[in-house]
């Protein structure tokens, strides 16, 4: 592990968000967790319609408003101010948590403290941490046909954040589906991860270097053996 791991090589996290965003299907209902997951509004492709669910009552969101265009009354549940596309909808919190408990979700795109090479996922509480509450990342990653995960590949302090085993407190158990860093693209298969996809100018040695858990290279990838330095 390196503690002194300082430069983000790879996307950033905007580059990242438009990557995701590549990803979502024409016609899904998608919820965008809190935190970095909210910048993928900013980049849903032209032309494809993308269904964007808030846990706190509303379908449609837009991208970000721009510079004083805020409405206090229009915020996600993260309480960060939103658009709101034509067709889009206000209804109760509980006909909110109906929808994904129901499995009407598409895909959850969700942050992560840690994930395991089995897709477990711990997203809502640090060892150490006084507070921290679950939200509705437990239903979320339960209720959604898929799950993505959106995140750093590492912490600030070169800490490991995919691992063999979790070590803080679960949101749910085997249930990511595919993980996003600024260095790779990572499927949680039956046959452990694979790297589906690898940042510019990163190789899958690299991404090794910086995993605590062993990784497959997909056969469609190409990489070189030196990892960047």
């Amino acid at each position: 592990m390196n503690k002194d791991q300082k430069d983000v090589i790879g996307w950033s996290m905007l580059n990242l968000a438009a990557r995701v965003a590549l990803d979502l299907e024409d016609g899904w209902f998608v919820n965008l967790g809190i935190g970095l997951p909210t910048l993928i509004a900013d980049f849903i492709p032209e032309g494809r319609e993308i269904i964007l669910h808030s846990e706190n009552g509303l379908l449609g969101l837009g991208p970000k408003p721009e510079p004083g265009q805020e409405d206090p009354d229009l915020v996600n549940a993260g309480k960060e101010p939103i658009t709101l596309k034509p067709g889009g909808s206000f209804f109760s919190q509980s006909e909110s948590f109906a929808m994904i408990r129901g499995g009407h979700l598409d895909a959850t795109i969700l942050g992560a403290f840690q994930v395991s090479q089995y897709g477990d996922l711990a997203s809502w509480k640090l060892p150490n941490a006084t507070l921290g509450r679950v939200g509705g990342a437990m239903d979320l990653t339960v209720g959604s046909k898929r799950v993505f995960l959106f995140m750093q590949h590492t912490t600030n302090k070169g800490d490991f954040k995919i691992i063999e085993e979790c070590t803080y407190p679960l949101t749910a158990a085997r249930c990511v589906d595919r993980i996003y860093t600024n260095l790779a693209i990572i499927d949680v298969t039956d046959e452990g991860l694979v790297v589906k996809e690898l940042a510019p100018g990163v190789t899958f040695d690299y991404v090794q270097k910086y995993t605590a858990a062993p990784l497959k290279l997909h056969v469609d990838v190409q990489s070189e053996t030196v990892g960047v330095q």
